[in-house]
């Protein structure tokens, strides 16, 4: 694991000298993880996989049964203007992940599936469903959803955001290495399905991490 470190330090210094990676936007940075001997359909993953630092501060919506200071809230009682096409498209495009209180879930279901279901934003049971709605329960929930990552698993490379480009190096390195001892746990057959690992800013080309 320190032989990781030392190549993602490496990899991370060369990005940042990198000509692209000085734009007037601040750039995400990316890993990718390229798997090998794996099958997709076998092995299916969609799952969520916590990392120490946040990444950025996601838009949340709530479907709750009162307004909470902590979440912009969509109540019952307002679900019914979501029956516009336009409208619910653009609350799925608006925001990055959605809660809902349990009670109201049947419903949610109901008047939200056919637009969050296809885009991974439907509230989950993993990270997004709350039996009992308090301030401190809704705080607790936000700040898990911050510091979480989401994967869906559809071809043997994972994608995903880890960071942005002026975090620290160590924290960078911490996500990147709590993500991937994370991902291994889930995988097959471990170290073995993992070909290599990518890391990139979003305009940068890719540093390559060997693993051995």
């Amino acid at each position: 694991m320190v032989e990781i470190k030392e190549e993602l330090q490496k990899a991370i210094v060369e990005l940042r000298k990198d000509p692209n990676a000085n734009r007037k936007f601040e750039q995400t940075v990316d890993l990718i993880i390229n798997l090998q001997k794996f099958d997709v359909k076998k092995t299916p993953l969609n799952t969520f996989i916590s990392v120490p630092h946040k990444i950025k501060d996601k838009r949340v919506a709530g479907f709750l049964e009162a307004k909470n200071s902590h979440v912009d809230t969509i109540l019952p009682e307002e679900f019914k203007r979501y029956s516009d096409k336009k409208e619910i498209k653009k609350l799925v495009n608006h925001y990055d992940f959605f809660i809902a209180q349990a009670s109201v879930m049947p419903k949610v279901a109901t008047t939200f599936g056919r637009a969050l279901g296809p885009t991974g934003k439907m509230p989950s049971p993993q990270l997004g469903i709350l039996m009992n709605i308090d301030d401190k329960e809704v705080a607790k929930l936000k700040d898990k959803i911050n510091t979480s990552v989401k994967i869906r698993v559809k071809e043997p490379s994972i994608k995903i955001s880890i960071g942005k480009q002026k975090m620290k190096d160590e924290d960078l390195i911490d996500n990147i290495l709590a993500f991937y001892n994370s991902l291994i746990k889930l995988l097959p057959k471990e170290r073995d399905n993992v070909k290599n690992l990518e890391i990139k800013f979003t305009m940068t080309k890719p540093q390559k991490i060997k693993l051995r």
